[in-house]
């Protein structure tokens, strides 16, 4: 397995930028949440000094959008012409290569998928991985959610099997915190971490806090 110093997300989901400061030093990009953030995420982004990752999320993969399709991918749009160095795309998504044409300019492709019930077989998501960079992903995302502590070994066996591409890879729920812990650590190329415990934007997700004191621990993260 390939070791080195794990890279986080933070996830933005509101517009209190006093608390995103705050993280801004211990991240190396922001997940900027569109479809949580709502009205006046186009003035936020402005304030954000960090690399940011635009993601307006289905409401089938777990997101809160309610608009059209259309509109939907007009603020992705919108995203790249404010400087968006990645956007993330479900590979559910309606005329995804139309969408991947207008979207994808300057900034990298993730396309994402996300199985809210279950983690499936590794042979099934090595399909998806698959069908991800057939589409043209430059990263590709699979997350599952756990239902036994055995699917933590799954999710990230998936990583291994990819040695030589980008993917973030790991389990939501409670029984999926080793999997996010561990990501970045097999070769995942981050981690997801919410800013503020209690402002999460999926289930079983650490702070930034917590996930870099548990990286000082275990000696993955350089301090000072």
């Amino acid at each position: 397995m390939r070791m080195k110093q794990p890279r986080i997300c933070a996830v933005i989901v509101n517009k209190d930028l006093e608390a995103i400061k705050r993280v801004e030093p211990f991240v190396e990009l922001f997940e900027v949440r569109i479809d949580l953030v709502g009205n006046g995420w186009q003035e936020l982004v402005k304030q954000i000094k960090k690399p940011w990752l635009a993601c307006n999320r289905l409401a089938d993969e777990g997101g809160k959008w309610k608009g059209s399709e259309k509109r939907r991918i007009e603020e992705l749009i919108k995203a790249v012409e404010l400087g968006a160095s990645i956007v993330d795309i479900e590979l559910a998504t309606k005329n995804l290569a139309e969408a991947m044409q207008a979207i994808k300019r300057e900034p990298k492709c993730l396309l994402s998928f996300h199985d809210l019930e279950k983690t499936p077989p590794l042979i099934r998501m090595k399909d998806i991985v698959q069908r991800e960079l057939d589409a043209g992903a430059d990263i590709c995302k699979v997350v599952t959610t756990a239902q036994r502590f055995e699917d933590n070994l799954t999710i990230l066996q998936l990583i291994t099997e990819f040695p030589e591409i980008k993917i973030v890879s790991f389990a939501m729920g409670h029984l999926g915190f080793t999997s996010r812990i561990l990501c970045p650590l097999v070769g995942g190329v981050f981690t997801y971490a919410s800013i503020e415990k209690g402002k999460e934007s999926a289930s079983g997700q650490i702070t930034v806090s917590d996930l870099r004191k548990l990286y000082e621990m275990v000696g993955k993260w350089k301090t000072g």
